[in-house]
């Protein structure tokens, strides 16, 4: 009985111990300030957000959400799903933003004609149904390339998701044009909201959501500290990348300053707001910079300005992790890391929907790229049929997006609808021809089989035009029927004397038997007739070439050419083939009643990467005619810098400005080493070494010539632009060759 009484007083006094002790365990431990990260927009200043974030991660400060606007917004709803400081880094430097920032196709997913076609014409425009030009009436740019980007940096997150729960909630500000208010993305496509927010006005195409029309965030809210107060922050840090207002008259000596000024001015209303509620605030230094500077030294730069400046504000950025409670210790944690979609990884089809798009073309679609429920497919192979639209089909700019369902992924495809015609305008200048111009139409019609029909036509010192329908019963394979006329008047050279100029007309009318055509390959057998008139014929007192009178000639071709290039003018990788052989004759079977004329031509070309910036290009190459009485009009012509350029039989070499007759024989070996320097000028040291014959069995006999040329050029928007100054032991006087524009 005592041991009970004890027991029970041992008890009662244990009791409001067992009590404070769960009291105690039991009450929450306060919850510390939530950390917000404000990004302004700034296009391509943005990238120096990139710098800036590095600096807060090695800081160890905890971002609890981020908030942006235009590059902001792309910056920041990137940095929300995982993407580091480092990551965003390499994203951006190896970007093609030329392309990006366009509405041109993919390079590597055209073939040989397409690339072509890219590569020598500045502007394209397609024509609409009802016969207007589609042209995009509110932006320059469509931007579907740039929201395709979005869409592959964002797989996963397609489906309509409250970004509260993203593993750092974000927020981003686009402006609704119907009533200039801001909208708020705190949900929804995220590759949407940031695309919205970007849209700078009369440059890209808004974004139209329900019934608005979304451009700019930075019309409205360019730093949206507010939003991010708003969405319970207690603590701001932000990262501006505006430039100072410009106050002298001078300063306004672009459109983008007049642009970025109208933004600025715009955002006055709540700058000074925003600016007040901001505890951590990081301002880059932009100057000379604009939102269009995306060239790769831009971007090193801007990168390196944003960890400057941020690390300048590092002693506030200690004090505010104290201010927090958090020791030196500490590390901040971040989002398990984004692993953007490999271009192959397959992905179960659950559904596949087609907007815009007919139902004969989806059909092809679904067949040709495997897009059936069940199936799998990659995000390559959803480009790829994005391509076909484009350009097989012949459709207007395309765009997808992907949703993840818990049977698969459900693929969405639009168009902005079918094309009936696509019109091409090129334009170039060169001390030799002044200005020139290009314009070519295509067009596809049903005639028994798929035809196309296109027409080209050249305006300038050398003028042409070309009609041609291409007709495509199979996929790969087609015939073609062409006619060109060309008018030409050109001085021929002998060793840097002027031989003779010819003034002449040429008609000529090609019947394609079968035309092979692969991404990378064109296998064409044709047969050829042409008619020379020559209207007037200069020759000088030293001519070695014959009397040209009227003549006509029937030939046969066979040709094979394969070229993987992506750029004809400043590839870093890649290599060309061509082999081209020609029979001549003047009734089908003979020349000039005796055996007929034959031709052999070749080019091989391989660049060959010796470093990021440097690579050397060898090239042989070379042409071959034999037979009796051969005409002055399939003479071998060299000099230049492109093949075929003033005629057809021409080819280019070091040294040698004009266009220089040489014998029955000619084969050459060319090396060109191009060396990158910024991002888009090169300088270029080329030598070349060629031989030349009556005979072909001589061909090692004579002695050779030799020729160099330096060149710098720019890679422009319009082509390339610059200027060579070259030598050749075979007309022994330097020559200066100034170009502008692209080649044709």
């Amino acid at each position: 009985m005592r041991h009970g009484r004890f027991l029970i007083i041992c008890f009662i006094l244990v009791l409001p111990f067992q009590s404070f002790s769960q009291t105690k365990k039991n009450v929450k431990a306060p919850e510390r300030k939530k950390v917000a990260v404000v990004l302004s927009g700034g296009g391509a200043k943005g990238t120096a957000h990139i710098g800036a974030l590095k600096v807060l991660e090695q800081a160890n400060i905890p971002i609890d959400m981020i908030v942006g606007t235009s590059m902001g917004a792309l910056m920041g709803g990137l940095y929300s799903i995982g993407y580091d400081a480092a990551m965003l880094d390499s994203l951006v430097r190896i970007q093609d933003w030329p392309f990006l920032l366009s509405d041109r196709i993919k390079p590597t997913e055209q073939n040989l004609l397409q690339r072509n076609k890219q590569n020598t014409y500045m502007l394209s425009l397609a024509v609409n149904e009802r016969g207007k030009f589609s042209v995009s009436k509110t932006g320059f740019i469509k931007g579907k390339n740039l929201s395709n980007l979005f869409s592959k940096l964002t797989l996963g997150y397609h489906d309509s998701i409250d970004f509260n729960t993203l593993p750092i909630p974000f927020a981003c500000v686009a402006t609704d044009l119907t009533d200039f208010s801001e909208k708020v993305f705190h949900s929804g496509n995220l590759a949407t909201a940031m695309r919205a927010s970007m849209s700078i006005p009369a440059v890209f195409s808004p974004v139209y959501l329900d019934s608005m029309v979304l451009v700019d965030g930075g019309l409205r809210n360019n730093y949206p500290a507010d939003i991010a107060k708003a969405m319970g922050a207690d603590i701001i840090i932000g990262i501006s990348v505006q430039n100072e207002m410009k106050k002298q008259a001078d300063k306004f000596n672009s459109a983008i300053a007049v642009v970025n000024q109208l933004t600025d001015i715009g955002n006055l209303n709540k700058l000074d707001e925003n600016l007040a509620i901001t505890d951590v605030f990081i301002k880059v230094n932009v100057d000379g910079y604009s939102a269009a500077s995306f060239s790769l030294s831009a971007i090193d730069t801007l990168i390196r300005r944003g960890e400057e400046a941020a690390r300048g504000k590092y002693d506030e950025l200690l004090n505010l992790k104290k201010e927090l409670g958090l020791g030196d210790d500490y590390t901040a944690p971040r989002p398990k890391h984004y692993h953007m979609a490999n271009q192959n990884i397959r992905m179960k089809i659950s559904a596949v929907h087609f907007k815009n798009i007919e139902s004969a073309d989806r059909r092809y679609l679904r067949e040709k790229f495997n897009l059936k429920r069940g199936e799998s497919t990659s995000i390559n192979e959803i480009e790829k049929a994005l391509t076909a639209l484009r350009t097989n089909l012949f459709y207007n700019d395309a765009s997808y997006q992907i949703e993840y369902k818990k049977d698969g992924y459900v693929i969405n495809i639009e168009s902005e609808g079918k094309k009936t015609a696509e019109i091409f305008m090129g334009v170039r200048f060169d001390n030799e021809e002044k200005v020139s111009l290009q314009f070519n139409g295509t067009m596809p019609v049903q005639f028994l089989v798929p035809t196309v029909l296109q027409g080209t036509l050249r305006l300038g010192k050398r003028s042409s035009g070309r009609l041609e329908a291409t007709f495509n019963p199979y996929s790969s394979a087609s015939f073609t029927a062409a006619y060109t006329y060309r008018h030409n008047d050109i001085n021929i050279y002998w060793k840097g004397d002027r031989d003779f100029n010819p003034d002449y007309r040429q008609h000529q009318f090609d019947i394609g038997f079968m035309n092979y055509g692969f991404k990378n390959l064109l296998v064409d057998i044709f047969a050829r007739w042409d008619y020379y008139n020559y209207t007037q014929v200069l020759i000088g007192r030293r001519s070695r070439s014959p009397f040209l009178s009227a003549s006509h000639m029937y030939s046969y071709h066979a040709k094979i050419h394969y070229d993987d290039r992506l750029n004809k003018y400043f590839s870093t990788q890649g290599q060309k083939y061509e082999v081209h052989y020609s029979l001549y004759t003047d009734n089908f079977y003979q020349y000039e009643e005796g055996q007929p004329l034959h031709c052999v031509s070749y080019n091989f070309q391989r660049i060959l990467p010796i470093s990021g910036r440097l690579v050397v290009e060898p090239m042989l190459y070379g042409r071959s005619i034999s037979g009796d009485n051969i005409p002055t009009v399939l003479y071998n012509g060299i000099g230049g810098h492109y093949f075929g350029h003033y005629i057809e039989q021409q080819m280019p070499f070091a040294g040698i400005g004009n266009i220089e007759v040489v014998k029955n024989n000619f084969a050459a070996l060319e090396l060109n080493a191009r060396y990158r320097i910024l991002d888009n000028n090169y300088l270029s040291f080329t030598a070349a070494s060629g031989l030349v014959s009556d005979k072909l069995k001589d061909i090692f006999s004579d002695t050779p010539i030799f020729g160099l040329r330096f060149s710098y050029f720019y890679n422009s928007i319009i082509g390339p632009i610059g200027a060579s100054l070259g030598y050749s032991t075979r007309t022994h006087e330097p020559y200066l060759f100034v170009n502008i524009g692209y080649e044709f």
